[in-house]
This record gives C-alpha cells, structure tokens and sequence, in this order.
C-alpha cells in the first residue's frame, strides 16, 4: 500500500503494443513532470478484439518501458501473460495495487477481474481505478467512485487518446497533448 498525497502521477492504461502512442504517453509524463507513472495494464499485445494500433511494435514499447522501470507501478492487464513478465523490467502481473489518499483506498486495477460489475472490497467514497474499457469515466455511486482513464492508443466511443493526472486530491483527464478536458476533485 502507498500514501500518494504528496506524489504526482500520471495514470494511463491500454497502450496495446503501440510504440507511436507509446512514445506520446512518455512526452506527456516527461512534460506533466509527474514523480510516477501508474499503468493500468494491457501494455504490449493488441488482443483478438482490436485492431492493431498505429505503429504496432511490442518490442519497442518494451525498451521505452524498461527505460523508466523505476518509475513504472503497474498492474496485469486480460492481455499480459508470464512471458511479459520476461521481458519488462518492472513488475506487471498484480491484478491490482492499492494506494491511499487521506482515508480514502484507490483500488488499481485493470477492470477485466474488478469492476462495477464485480467490486473489490471497498468502502463509501473508496475509488475504483480501472482502465479495459478504453472509454473514460468518472462516476460516483453511493458506495464508491469509479474513474476510468481511457485508452492511450485505441481509444472508444469517440472518446480523447487520453491518461490522467492525479495530484492534490484532483483527477485531471488530458488528451495526449496534454490538454485538460475534465477534472474531478475528491479533496
């Protein structure tokens, strides 16, 4: 468990492989200054239900990965397998990592396990962080909070190539050129 109120992170999830939108993220989190970067899984493999993403290059993506490993809190994505593991310098295969922000639990994760449908242990005002959908959200429900955000490279329902940056108890969603289309405080 890590307190993150003094820390701050750029969140992203679903890169899938693609090195063009890879490389974008990487000047985001270079521009935003952020101290971590919280991935949501889905890092290197396209899966059977999308097309591929501009610029497919696994590879790639492992090398621009690995060159910030220290960096890297990350969680298992439906994609990942054991042989990720392999090749990626930093830890992949958690089905979620749970951070702390005052009394509130953020319960990381990549959303294929844990989701609306099927909640992790969580109290009022807890906040579900998951990416899988490709669609970013913000939601509250009377026993949690659920954010989503969105995909890095195939993004859906005519939504941003999007992450997010959480610092001072606010979630700002941003498009990969770093411009903010939402902004959601829990302080």
């Amino acid at each position: 468990m890590q307190m993150i109120e003094q820390i701050k992170w750029l969140i992203a999830s679903d890169i899938h492989g693609s090195a063009f939108y890879c490389r974008k993220l990487l000047e985001a989190y270079k521009q935003e200054r952020a101290d971590r970067l919280l991935l949501l899984g889905d890092l290197l493999y396209h899966g059977p239900r999308n097309d591929l993403p501009e610029e497919y290059m696994p590879k790639a993506v492992i090398e621009m990965l690995n060159s910030h490993k220290n960096d890297i809190l990350c969680v298992r994505g439906n994609c990942e397998a054991e042989v990720d593991q392999m090749v990626l310098g930093f830890p992949v295969m958690a089905d979620y990592a749970i951070l702390t922000y005052g009394k509130r639990m953020i319960f990381a994760t990549h959303g294929h396990i844990y989701n609306n449908n099927n909640l992790p242990p969580l109290r009022k005002q807890d906040i579900l962080l998951h990416g899988h959908t490709h669609i970013p959200a913000c939601e509250e429900y009377e026993d949690h909070i659920y954010i989503n955000p969105g995909s890095v490279s195939i993004p859906k329902e005519n939504s941003q190539h999007s992450y997010i940056i959480f610092e001072n108890g606010t979630f700002y969603w941003k498009s990969l050129d770093g411009s903010c289309y939402k902004k959601y405080s829990i302080s």
